[in-house]
């Protein structure tokens, strides 16, 4: 018997995703997790063989609970599903341990059918978010680029963030100036914008 852990914020789809999956006549949701930082524990106590992980979670991402699951419990196999197929979500997930990358609104035969896969070595990805990933390229923004704009989303001044990243403000203003240079922005709301509709914040 496959056990699952299934972490999605939203009751009603977990719910939903649990009911199908228990369908399976091979597979058990044996935990679930609406936040990504009750991920990990809930593996552990559960001794679970595959994690499906929802990208957007409170507490810590999908793609954050995913490396953690990774490095502390690597024989755990990680599939994430995403409403976001943004192509820089994949390389992200693929790059923090995920076997497999797949949109919610695949089937749920699809889903079981990538669960088996990843117990037997096998990584699935959504071919159409596979083809968008290589079309766009790799993420051009440093860690420390992303951290500033990541930061800029509420609208803090230079200052402020200077003092939250603990940065001066002019090396605060250059990241910014770097970003919006990158992502071919006019401003540092639409360079935030541009980043995460790719899936790069």
């Amino acid at each position: 018997m496959i056990r699952l852990l299934l972490a999605e914020d939203q009751s009603m789809v977990r719910e939903a995703l649990a009911a199908l999956l228990g369908l399976e006549p091979d597979m058990r949701v044996v935990a679930q997790a609406a936040r990504g930082d009750e991920v990990l524990d809930a593996a552990r106590a559960h001794d679970v063989d595959v994690a499906l992980l929802d990208i957007e979670m409170p507490g810590r991402t999908g793609i954050e609970a995913a490396a953690e699951l990774h490095r502390e419990l690597p024989a755990v196999k990680i599939v994430i599903l995403t409403t976001f197929g943004r192509p820089g979500y994949l390389r992200s997930a693929m790059e923090s341990g995920a076997d497999a990358f797949l949109v919610k609104d695949a089937p749920a035969a699809q889903l079981a059918t990538a669960v088996r896969k990843v117990l037997a070595g096998e990584r699935v990805i959504d071919p159409t978010l596979a083809a968008a990933a290589l079309a766009e390229g790799a993420n051009p923004l440093t860690d420390r680029e992303r951290d500033v704009l990541r930061a800029a989303q509420g609208g803090a001044t230079n200052a402020e963030l200077a003092t939250e990243l603990s940065l001066s403000q002019g090396t605060v203003r250059n990241y910014l100036s770097m970003a919006i240079q990158k992502l071919a922005a006019r401003n540092r709301a639409e360079a935030v914008r541009i980043a995460r509709e790719k899936g790069w914040l």
